[in-house]
């Protein structure tokens, strides 16, 4: 059939069905711009709203000092003098309390806004958020004094109506002796790995500053951040850096040391209670400490981490080497030969093992290997070298 003889009804369907095509789509484009106006809107609100805010007036930063009725309350402002200022209908009454920082208005100085309280970076920066993954099966030869330390930390956090049925008090803290490597500080990664409780870590350098006044303030600020997120456990490593005995002949870096001491002596002690806080402090050297310091009613538990014996480095050497592939590698008799090693020393031991076998681009570790990682190890420790040779007979 040609073009000319299609009948006029079926070419007037055909141009109708184009048109409503051509509609609809025409209908899905205005959808479109319309969603499309709609969000740009939205973000053109946002934005507004975000120009108005940078364009808001600074507020001044203030403390309050004393709450008076009708909505009034004296504060003093970072700028030094004090005023009795408006308080606004926002800000709930409940909340004014002394000492508590709050947002003042430039022009009125009216109290817009309760702050949070400020801690030191230093001291926000020491709470783990993420707990370590170590657990107690990571520790080899400290059976005894892993109890004492689950017994002291996890007992009065996890079954706390235990010591009130029996009518004494828990242990406060726990105070780790013991030669440098021995595991103090892994013992409290475990204890942070196995309680639900946060876990705060500092050193004790860290809190020696060079101001009169700083050092005591991050000590009070320390144990503030524990009380507010307890149940919490404190660890302070090196606790000797600020906890040595105190003499009467010092100059001035001392006395400022003496008083973070003696602020830490009275966080302890006090008579602000600790609650749920456990105190885990670790040092190297126990004979230079105060003896206001590890008196009881402190550190109530002061638990030796001694050098292991054969039979700890020997499931020291099984921990660390529970995921080396190993080939014919004696473990006893490893454990014979590192006499007066610590567990840092049986950690180095395995590294060093390893990378013998990767320098000769070996997958395995054989006896020779820890045999020179021994002697390497003994001899960075300052022992005495024994020749390869006449190892193990």
């Amino acid at each position: 059939m040609a073009k000319d003889d299609v009948e006029p009804g079926i070419s007037f369907d055909l141009e109708k069905e184009e048109f409503l095509k051509h509609l609809r789509m025409l209908e899905s484009e205005k959808r479109y711009l319309e969603n499309e106006i709609r969000r740009l809107q939205f973000e053109l609100d946002q934005m507004k709203r975000e120009l108005n805010r940078l364009r808001a007036p600074p507020l001044l930063l203030g403390n309050v000092e004393d709450v008076l009725s009708d909505k009034k309350v004296v504060v003093r402002s970072s700028t030094g003098p004090s005023f009795v200022v408006n308080v606004s209908e926002n800000v709930p009454h409940d909340k004014l309390k002394s000492g508590v920082r709050v947002a003042l208005n430039k022009t009125t100085l009216a109290v817009i806004g309760v702050l949070p309280e400020s801690y030191d970076p230093s001291v926000v920066a020491s709470e783990i958020i993420t707990k370590p993954d170590v657990t107690y099966d990571d520790i080899g030869g400290l059976d005894s004094q892993l109890r004492e330390v689950r017994e002291t930390v996890e007992l009065p956090l996890l079954h706390p109506e235990l010591f009130k049925k029996v009518g004494i008090e828990p242990p406060k803290g726990i105070l780790l002796i013991g030669p440098p490597g021995t595991g103090k500080t892994l013992v409290a990664k475990a204890v942070a790995h196995h309680t639900n409780a946060t876990f705060i870590r500092t050193v004790g350098s860290e809190l020696v500053r060079k101001y009169i006044g700083e050092g005591a303030r991050l000590v009070r600020e320390l144990f503030d951040l524990a009380r507010e997120k307890s149940p919490s456990i404190l660890f302070i490593d090196e606790i000797d850096a600020i906890g040595a005995r105190r003499m009467d002949l010092s100059t001035s870096g001392d006395r400022e040391v003496q008083r973070t001491l003696m602020q830490l002596l009275a966080e302890i002690d006090g008579f602000d209670p600790l609650g749920n806080v456990k105190i885990i402090a670790a040092t190297n050297r126990p004979d230079i400490l105060d003896e206001a310091l590890i008196r009881p009613g402190r550190f109530d538990r002061i638990i030796e981490i001694p050098l292991p014996d054969e039979n700890a480095r020997e499931k020291i050497f099984r921990i660390h080497t529970r995921k080396m592939n190993i080939r014919d590698v004696e473990i006893s008799a490893l454990a014979k030969e590192t006499n007066g090693l610590s567990g840092a020393d049986i950690k180095a031991i395995c590294t060093e093992a390893g990378m013998n076998a990767i320098r000769e681009m070996r997958d395995y570790v054989t006896m020779i290997d820890f045999i020179k990682a021994i002697e390497k190890v003994k001899k960075s420790a300052g022992g005495e070298e024994t020749a390869p040779g006449h190892m193990f007979g």
